[in-house]
């Protein structure tokens, strides 16, 4: 019999553990997405929605490139008044 109750202690604790580990979990804030303009791949800028990638500038004449791609926000919306 005491094993039983022993057991269902044992039980009883490891659920109230494991609510408390969900309920942390829960309230733990969310991982913030990185900055487009950290993004230095133009597949990794393409593959989100929010992000636009700018082409880099070559010089027609020398071939040599002026400016590196480069990815960047996508403008906001404008607010409806």
């Amino acid at each position: 019999m005491s094993i039983v109750l022993r057991g269902l202690g044992v039980s009883a604790v490891v659920a109230a553990f494991a609510v408390f580990v969900f309920d942390a979990q829960a309230q733990a804030p969310m991982k913030k997405a990185t900055a487009c303009n950290s993004l230095k791949d133009e597949g990794a800028c393409k593959t989100r929605d929010d992000c636009t990638w700018v082409p880099g500038l070559v010089d027609a004449k020398t071939q040599k490139e002026k400016r590196k791609g480069y990815c960047r926000a996508m403008p906001k919306a404008p607010a409806k008044k």
